[in-house]
């Protein structure tokens, strides 16, 4: 770390803590920094290789900021000389060099050549399930879209090839779509993919299992699953809620349908675990609509939110727990 400044000094004895101070606080003292940082090292330039690199936990740490704050590069580079709290936790001072906006897109380009952003999410998975946090009794599956630029007013005069539009209800969306399997107890993310919005949500649920469920809970868009070639043969519970017609159909004599609308009520008490995640994703971490050209890239993006969504996770439960 490079010595303070007399400004950063003056910041770390100051009275009150931020809430910016104190999330980054936890999230120093919560994430498994050496186990990420050996995902990233093989990869990361060595120094004499032309110009010395930032460290590498530095360059881990902006980067995490910047998904967390949802930032663009220049806009990191400019809160790394504005806000003293977000230079303190990259381990920077004013003193020394600043990564600039060039530097910080290079290290984002870095893992979304390699693939980093899955590594990281297996990493952190791989932390929380030897920590005893991961409960594998069941799974939560669900998709949600994240809409792209529609608009062809651009060099090429076309849309991303790679994604898609799709209706749901009335309504018609484009961009792409980010389906996830949650652990029931936690809600924690295990296992995700990434699609084109137009692909249905059927497609992918077996990418999103991890193989020792005793039961899957889903909503009524993965209704006929057992009957399905990959699936008919797994010995699964499948909790798969009815249409919303039907069960509307159902409340209009509730008395003969009591059982039934209790049996869906249940149903949908075990599933809203799968909408925490998204709720992180996009009300947290703001990524309501597509960064990026190209799945790949958003897959990586993806990869890196859902670890640390994982992570914030964790870190609402140690804070439940202690009152």
């Amino acid at each position: 770390m490079n010595q303070l400044s007399f400004a950063d000094t003056e910041f770390t004895s100051k009275r009150r803590k931020t809430r910016k101070e104190l999330f980054l606080g936890r999230m120093n003292e919560l994430i498994p920094w050496k186990q990420l940082e050996a995902q990233i090292e093989p990869f990361y330039p060595k120094a004499g290789n032309g110009r010395r690199p930032y460290p590498l936990a530095t360059m881990l740490r902006i980067h995490f900021m910047q998904n967390w704050y949802n930032m663009s590069d220049p806009a990191m580079e400019d809160a790394l000389y504005e806000i003293t709290s977000m230079r303190l936790f990259a381990g920077l001072s004013l003193e020394g060099a600043i990564p600039d906006h060039t530097t910080i897109m290079n290290f984002r380009h870095l893992l979304e050549k390699h693939k980093l952003g899955r590594k990281l999410f297996k990493e952190v998975n791989k932390w929380l399930s030897d920590s005893g946090t991961y409960f594998k009794e069941g799974t939560i599956v669900d998709a949600t879209i994240i809409e792209a630029a529609s608009s062809t007013k651009n060099k090429s005069n076309a849309r991303d090839p790679e994604m898609h539009q799709t209706q749901k209800g009335k309504q018609w969306f484009f961009g792409m779509k980010a389906h996830i399997g949650v652990d029931a107890k936690r809600g924690l993310v295990h296992s995700f993919t990434t699609t084109p919005a137009n692909d249905h949500d059927l497609n992918q649920l077996t990418e999103l299992l991890h193989g020792n469920e005793s039961f899957v809970s889903a909503d009524s868009g993965y209704r006929g699953v057992e009957k399905r070639i990959k699936t008919k043969d797994k010995k699964i519970d499948w909790l798969v809620a009815e249409m919303p017609s039907k069960i509307r159909a159902w409340k209009k004599h509730p008395r003969i349908n009591k059982q039934l609308i209790r049996t869906e009520y249940l149903k949908a008490s075990i599933r809203a675990k799968v909408k925490h995640p998204f709720r992180i994703l996009k009300c947290q971490f703001g990524f309501r609509k597509v960064v990026y050209k190209g799945l790949s890239k958003n897959d990586n993006k993806l990869a890196v939110l859902f670890a640390l969504g994982n992570l914030l996770r964790v870190d609402q439960m140690m804070r439940s727990a202690r009152g």
